[in-house]
């Protein structure tokens, strides 16, 4: 199941739970966001036992992106218990980029 969050709830959220969380970063009008959005939004369906998925809209979120060091769409964070173990970032971010970075999240390996 995706939560939408913001930067006033953002930190609290990734904290929580005892599951690994992914959170994407995507914008409107960033087309390659929205390609990915469903490959993401199955991949959390898929592993919902394993993960949650945080979504943030980064239109009304910069100062929260800015923080975090987001320099391109879309983002992907990952946390386990409430600390960032990797990310990836920027439109030439495949589904199978994705797909295999969250296999990779979930059996415990470094993501480069």
């Amino acid at each position: 199941m995706e939560i939408e969050i913001n930067k006033d709830n953002y930190h609290d959220l990734v904290k929580e739970g005892p599951k690994p969380i992914v959170v994407d970063f995507w914008g409107p009008k960033c087309v390659r966001c929205i390609e990915l959005m469903p490959t993401m939004e199955a991949l959390a369906e898929a592993h919902k036992d394993e993960m949650r998925l945080l979504k943030v809209d980064t239109t009304g979120n910069r100062r929260l992106c800015m923080g975090l060091r987001l320099m391109s769409l879309p983002a992907f964070l990952f946390y386990r218990d409430g600390e960032e173990v990797g990310r990836i970032s920027g439109d030439q971010i495949t589904e199978e980029d994705l797909r295999h970075t969250v296999e990779k999240f979930l059996a415990g390996e470094e993501i480069a």
